[in-house]
């Protein structure tokens, strides 16, 4: 026992050590990101302050600062807020049990998975801005309409994505599944799923984004309210300080729904 003593020690010493040097690193990163948005946010100020860029085209900080309080003021942007964060969320949502769901029909069936490949392949590169005037004229100018533009952009994708995974699984697992008597509903439920949830969640945080483009795509088109009405109307009246705070909301929502899914996938390891 006294031999291995200083042995554990030393392990101890070492995970310490590790652990001190990734909190070290985490903390680099986090400061290096910041002076770098700081940075960039004092140096587009000053040269607007020093008329190098025209602040009436490209803006400035101060001045979509002040487009927000304003909007603030009038309750304007919290509704134009609202109605994007919930069409991307609805379309997210569908787009993630849609994807899963028919990744895994497709799995079950491999006929059905090699006639419906070229297809999906097809409508996955088809230009979903081509598509989003045809849905308005099907389905009309409304909330609906936004999300099915969202959803066409993301769910082909997510199905070839997932389907890839998943009939790339173990098969080492699968044969186990089926030599003790199993059925293929063991091996989706035992081996397919639980162990494609980094896949998943992966593929989750590239819909999120997914979905919101292709809501401001649909909110370009066929809205009245919305951060992508807000750009197309502040372009029109050149009130590009709203083009301007929208842009940077999009990219504030677009970074917290991505860390939410990252947290999430970090809680599941």
């Amino acid at each position: 026992m006294a031999d291995n003593n200083p042995q554990l020690q030393s392990v101890i010493r070492f995970q310490e050590a590790y652990m001190e040097q990734e909190k070290f690193h985490k903390r680099k990163v986090r400061t290096i990101r910041s002076m770098l948005l700081v940075l960039f946010l004092a140096l587009w100020e000053l040269c607007t302050r020093l008329d190098m860029i025209d602040d009436f085209i490209f803006s400035s900080p101060s001045r979509v600062l002040f487009c927000f309080w304003k909007m603030v003021r009038d309750g304007s942007i919290f509704a134009h807020i609202g109605i994007t964060l919930f069409e991307t969320v609805v379309s997210f949502l569908i787009v993630t049990v849609a994807g899963i769901f028919v990744a895994v029909l497709l799995w079950t069936s491999r006929s059905a998975s090699e006639v419906l490949e070229p297809y999906l392949v097809m409508l996955n590169s088809l230009p979903k801005s081509a598509l989003a005037p045809m849905l308005i004229v099907w389905m009309g100018s409304h909330v609906h309409t936004i999300i099915a533009a969202a959803v066409s952009v993301a769910v082909f994708g997510s199905i070839l994505t997932l389907h890839t995974g998943f009939s790339s699984m173990d098969p080492d697992k699968i044969r186990l599944i089926y030599a003790l008597g199993g059925s293929k509903k063991d091996v989706l439920t035992k081996v397919l799923l639980p162990g494609s949830v980094p896949l998943i969640l992966s593929n989750m945080k590239v819909n999120v984004g997914l979905c919101l483009v292709g809501v401001i795509i649909g909110e370009f088109l066929a809205a009245r309210r919305g951060l992508g009405y807000l750009i197309i109307y502040g372009s029109q009246v050149f009130q590009l300080d709203c083009v301007m705070l929208s842009i940077v909301l999009l990219c504030l929502f677009s970074a917290l729904l991505y860390k939410l899914i990252a947290h999430a996938e970090t809680t599941e390891k």
